[in-house]
């Protein structure tokens, strides 16, 4: 069984089996701190983890994004509230660049 892994402080966590992650979807995962990460896998097999917390609302909802990319190519997710897109890879706000994310190293183990 393949897993998801965050890259933490104090090393790496497993938070959910790959096979749990649908293209383009994310799910949620409760970490040691009492935090939650959205964890995402797109089309091509890449994952992605973030911060579940919208800065703009304080809802626990960017798990439940829609997955898009930009023009360029950066994938993002769309908050479900009001739609800011966060970028998966540096978390930085493309609506507001006030506005970031805390991500995630991710890996997958056997």
């Amino acid at each position: 069984m393949t897993m998801i892994q965050l890259r933490m402080d104090d090393g790496w966590l497993e938070v959910c089996e790959a096979a749990r992650l649908t293209p383009g979807r994310g799910v949620a995962a409760l970490l040691p701190d009492g935090r939650q990460a959205a964890v995402f896998t797109d089309r091509r097999g890449r994952t992605y983890a973030i911060d579940n917390r919208d800065p703009f609302t304080g809802a626990y909802v960017l798990s439940r994004g829609l997955l898009g990319s930009t023009p360029e190519g950066r994938p993002y997710v769309a908050s479900p509230l009001l739609k800011h897109r966060f970028d998966l890879e540096t978390g930085a706000c493309l609506d507001d660049e006030a506005q970031a994310v805390q991500t995630y190293l991710t890996d997958r183990s056997s």
